[in-house]
């Protein structure tokens, strides 16, 4: 079935998005459609403001509007404790969770199958962060994946030259989970890293 130009060159916009196939890009071109004049304006305003407006925090790397973004100037967070993340996105997920450190995201997609060169990790400003004191341990909250592992290991042996700490996410077991339906090595890290009761 053909559709309108304007119609079809946004379902294929919103195709370009994660996790988006044929039929919700279709859905949401709809929704779009129906909206009110003045809110599909301000959908693309917003989404237009944010392309310009934010960026990388230079000290961390979360998404920002500001110069130092609102985790680095948060008086409260222990400057003792430095996650590093991947993604923005594993560090909302881990914002759920409480934790109060400090964070230095790397913004790089590291694939080896992809053909990404470890030696593309910008190291230097986090060894730099580092150096300048106060952070006692640092968490590796990479993803339990291939291209995670290498790069824990790698990033490991960097910090451990300057004398800090360095932890990594627990492996494991999900809460609610079946033992029976879980994969080998889940099971095999839920074993290694069991803890006494």
């Amino acid at each position: 079935m053909r559709l309108a130009q304007p119609l079809q060159a946004l379902i294929d916009q919103l195709l370009k998005l994660p996790s988006i196939g044929p039929k919700s890009a279709q859905r949401l071109a709809m929704f779009i459609l129906r909206l009110p004049d003045e809110e599909a304006r301000q959908l693309a305003i917003s989404i237009i403001d944010a392309k310009k407006k934010v960026f990388p925090c230079p000290t961390c790397g979360y998404l920002t509007d500001v110069n130092p973004c609102m985790i680095c100037t948060d008086q409260r967070r222990d400057n003792t404790l430095l996650c590093i993340a991947e993604e923005v996105t594993d560090v909302m997920a881990i914002e759920r969770t409480g934790f109060n450190g400090r964070y230095f995201v790397l913004n790089q997609d590291f694939n080896l199958l992809k053909g990404n060169d470890i030696d593309d990790i910008d190291v230097k400003s986090l060894q730099e962060r580092i150096a300048n004191g106060g952070i006692k341990e640092v968490v590796l909250a990479l993803n339990p994946d291939i291209d995670g592992e290498v790069l824990s290991r790698y990033l490991a042996s960097i910090i451990a030259k300057q004398g800090v700490k360095v932890t990594r996410l627990a492996h494991g077991l999900p809460v609610g989970g079946d033992i029976e339906f879980t994969d080998e090595i889940t099971l095999k890290k839920a074993i290694e890293g069991r803890k006494e009761f």
